[in-house]
C-alpha cells in the first residue's frame, strides 16, 4: 500500500462527511480523531467497515499505529511512517509542540516508543516521512494535503543545532542544576533556596502548513466541496508502481503536473515534483 493507492481510494470514497460517518461508528469523539480515522481508512480502503473489520484491514496495511504522545501516528508495512495534522483555518499554522519539522522519521528519535522502533523486523534506520494535513469544519474534511517531509522540511541538523544553542544558553548560567534526563530541552532544577522548584524549558514549533508553502502549485475552484492536493518529489513518485501511477493520471477528475519547489535545504536549487490535484 502507497500514497498512490491512497489517494485513488480517497477519489472512489464517499465519506466526506467524516465527522458523522464516525462519530456513528463511534470511532471518534471530534474532528482530528475523524480525520486520522479517514486517513487510516484510505491506505486500508475500508470506509465502510465494521470496527472489527477496520481494525483487520489496518492490521494488515500498517505495522504500527501510535497516538498523539508517540508519533508517528502510522507506519505502512515496509513503507512509509505517516503524520496526520488537522487544522480548520487554510491559513492556519501547524502546531507540532516538542517535535521539531522532520524530513524523514529516524529511528533513534528518542520521541519513538520501542514498538515503533521494533515494527517492521526493527531493521529499518530511516523511513520517508508524509504529512497528511486536513482543513476540517464541525463534520467534514475540506481540504486534505499530502507531502513528503523531505520536500517540506529542512535535514534534521538544522534544528538539532538551535535545540543545542538553546541548552548551551542555559548552562551558561551560574549556579544552575541542569537536567537532561528528559525529553524536552531540558530542566533546571532547585531554582530556589528550598531546593522545591523546578523549571521544565519545552521546545513549542510550529510550522507553516503546506497548503501555505506550495500556494504557488496550484488553484483551488471555490466552488468545490472537497480539495485534494499532493506534492511528491519526481523521484519518489516514479519509484511507485507504473501501473498505478497509470492509473491515476488516467482517473477522471485527477490532474497531474509536473512543477518544481525550492529545496528545502539549499533554497538556490529546484526539485522536480509531481503535483496532484483533485475536486469534487
Amino acid at each position: 500500500m502507497n500514497i498512490i493507492q491512497a489517494i485513488i481510494n480517497i477519489i472512489n470514497c464517499k465519506v466526506y462527511d467524516t465527522g458523522r460517518h464516525y462519530h456513528a461508528k463511534n470511532r471518534a469523539n471530534n474532528m482530528g480523531e475523524a480525520l486520522e480515522h479517514f486517513i487510516k481508512d484510505s491506505f486500508a480502503g475500508c470506509y465502510e467497515a465494521s470496527e472489527e473489520g477496520s481494525a483487520r484491514a489496518h492490521s494488515e496495511v500498517f505495522s504500527y499505529l501510535g497516538n498523539q504522545n508517540n508519533p508517528p501516528d502510522m507506519i505502512l508495512k515496509s513503507g512509509d511512517a505517516i503524520e496526520v495534522k488537522k487544522i480548520e483555518n487554510p491559513g492556519s499554522a501547524l502546531a507540532l509542540n516538542s517535535s521539531y519539522p522532520k524530513a524523514k522519521l529516524y529511528r533513534e528519535d528518542h520521541m519513538l516508543n520501542q514498538a515503533c522502533r521494533n515494527c517492521d523486523g526493527g531493521k529499518w534506520t530511516e523511513k520517508a516521512l508524509l504529512y497528511a494535513v486536513g482543513v476540517v469544519d464541525d463534520t467534514s474534511i475540506k481540504q486534505l494535503c499530502f507531502c513528503y517531509g523531505e520536500d517540506y522540511a529542512a535535514e534534521k541538523d538544522v534544528y538539532e543545532r538551535i535545540k543545542q544553542q538553546i541548552k548551551s544558553g542555559v548552562l551558561e548560567i551560574p549556579d544552575i542544576e541542569f537536567d537532561e534526563s528528559t525529553k524536552e530541552l531540558g530542566r533546571v532544577n532547585r531554582v530556589d533556596p528550598l531546593g522545591i522548584t523546578y523549571l521544565r524549558i519545552r521546545g513549542m514549533w510550529h510550522i507553516e502548513n503546506p497548503l501555505r508553502v506550495f500556494k504557488n502549485l496550484y488553484s483551488f475552484d471555490r466552488g468545490k466541496d472537497f480539495h485534494l492536493l499532493a506534492i511528491i518529489n519526481s523521484e519518489k513518485y516514479n519509484s511507485f508502481p507504473h501501473e498505478e501511477r497509470k492509473a491515476l493520471e488516467a482517473t477522471v477528475g485527477v490532474k497531474v503536473e509536473n512543477k518544481s519547489i525550492r529545496d528545502p535545504n539549499n533554497p538556490a536549487k529546484q526539485k522536480a515534483v509531481k503535483v496532484i490535484l483533485f475536486e469534487k
